[in-house]
């Protein structure tokens, strides 16, 4: 599983001009969902992204609160094109991620791990050409990699 965090100060998810998705501060988690991931990797990942301290404390410069501190939201975004190799030619190969089947229902259960938090989270839409707005607030942004033990 791979997810880009990033710390923002809104974001907001649009499809077909309608806006399906939209947060003010919090984080936006793009996630990639490999053929080899498990429910063990999802609630690692959903854990990891709550507890994280990408917040200053007010009047500090040092991060040390999380988005469940703030009450922040989280948009969660589905996107296998972090599982792009472009090693090779000049097309990428989207051949590490999961198929549009299994990476749904992984998606989907990642994202009730979250909203079990009591945090808000909103969505984009699965699979769907969407336009996502995001306003990244440092700029702050990192890379997650969990893998399932092989």
């Amino acid at each position: 599983m791979r997810v880009v965090v990033q710390r923002v100060t809104a974001a907001s998810v649009t499809v077909d001009g309608t806006v399906i998705g939209e947060i003010g501060q919090g984080l936006t988690l793009l996630v990639g969902i490999a053929p080899t991931d498990t429910v063990a990797e999802l609630a690692w990942m959903a854990r990891k992204c709550l507890d994280l301290r990408l917040f200053p404390e007010p009047g500090s410069s040092r991060w040390d609160r999380s988005v469940q501190d703030i009450w922040g939201g989280l948009l969660v975004v589905s996107q296998f094109t972090l599982y792009g190799d472009c090693r090779k030619g000049r097309r990428p190969s989207f051949d590490g991620a999961a198929s549009p089947a299994q990476a749904e229902a992984l998606y989907d259960e990642f994202v009730a791990l979250l909203r079990a938090s009591g945090q808000r989270v909103e969505t984009g839409k699965f699979g769907a050409m969407m336009q996502v707005d995001i306003h990244n607030d440092g700029p702050v942004t990192l890379i997650l990699d969990r893998e399932a033990p092989g």
